[in-house]
């Protein structure tokens, strides 16, 4: 499973490969800190939309600075092991930067995916897709399915 886990130049290669076979590339990010059902169909989501699905996480630093103290849940490596064995899933990467802009301006997918949280103006990225001919979609948001609350459930908050 964890052969899924990729560093940037070996995605750039794989995307090269797959763009020579005519086949689309899906990109998102996240934290993906407790997988939850939102996550799941999210993702399953994405993956419909083209050939392979990368997934980029945000490293324990950026998500500490995201989401503030206690958090990630689980570590990076943990995190990027779980987003490994789901089917739908086809290749993970972590990133050590505030934002992916750095992975999105040199895989330039075919479709770029957020979440309905992220409204389209926001979305990291969505010049670069949209310059190469791309399309940026913010996929509806299931509401109650949140880390967050699901943090707060457990804390009895």
């Amino acid at each position: 499973m964890i052969s899924k886990l990729k560093e940037l130049p070996e995605l750039c290669e794989i995307r090269r490969r797959l763009r020579k076979d005519g086949k689309s590339v899906v990109f998102t990010n996240g934290c993906f800190d407790l997988l939850h059902p939102g996550h799941l169909t999210y993702l399953a989501e994405a993956r419909a939309m083209g050939d392979a699905l990368i997934v980029a996480i945000n490293s324990d630093r950026w998500v500490t600075a995201l989401k503030g103290p206690g958090r990630p849940i689980l570590n990076d490596a943990d995190r990027a092991y779980m987003l490994s064995g789901l089917e739908v899933v086809d290749f993970v990467t972590i990133f050590d930067q505030e934002t992916p802009r750095e992975i999105i301006t040199s895989l330039l997918p075919d479709i770029l995916v957020k979440g309905g949280d992220w409204p389209l103006e926001r979305i990291v990225g969505r010049q670069e897709v949209e310059e190469a001919g791309g399309k940026v979609i913010s996929l509806a948001y299931l509401p109650g399915s949140s880390t967050s609350a699901i943090i707060r459930r457990v804390q009895g908050l």
